[in-house]
């Protein structure tokens, strides 16, 4: 079965919300936002992911959102970051991951943006799927976040001029 794609705005705030809570259930050790925090982001800061400084995209399975990721542009720094590459249990092993990864990256291609994001340590799964695209590590580690023993990695992507 094929799945559809979906640009979102602002308006389509409570469909990021509810598949983002989601994956920060799902994933709690993937992102450098937590669960407990995300609850309680209210409406606006919903609406700025959804319509934000670069595409949110949805991937949907018969109108249902199975797999999401979006691009933070800053064309003053001529770069974009991915964020929020997730996809649901139901639909992995499908390429859906690969998709949105691809998605993101043509959109910041088009732009003329290197292409940045951050890899958790030993999630094996999404680092394939980023080199599959050509990101390679920096070296570059941070906290996943404040608190947390779990370090990222910096992966990057050339712009594609």
């Amino acid at each position: 079965m094929p799945f559809s794609s979906r640009l979102l705005s602002g308006d389509d705030w409570q469909a990021l919300r509810t598949i983002r809570l989601q994956a920060l259930a799902d994933s709690p050790d993937s992102f450098q936002v937590s669960l407990e925090q995300a609850l309680r982001d209210p409406e606006p800061v919903w609406r700025g992911l959804a319509d934000g400084a670069g595409p949110t995209l949805l991937l949907l399975d018969d109108e249902e959102p199975v797999a999401m990721g979006g691009a933070l542009a800053y064309p003053q720094s001529r770069t974009a970051w991915l964020w929020g590459i997730w996809t649901a249990p139901r639909a992995r092993g499908l390429g859906l991951s690969r998709r949105v990864v691809g998605e993101l990256v043509a959109w910041c291609h088009e732009r003329d943006l290197e292409v940045r994001l951050h890899v958790t340590e030993g999630n094996a799964a999404a680092r394939a799927v980023y080199e599959a695209h050509g990101f390679t590590g920096t070296g570059e580690q941070v906290p996943l976040r404040e608190g947390s023993a779990l370090r990222m990695e910096t992966m990057r992507l050339p712009a594609a001029s």
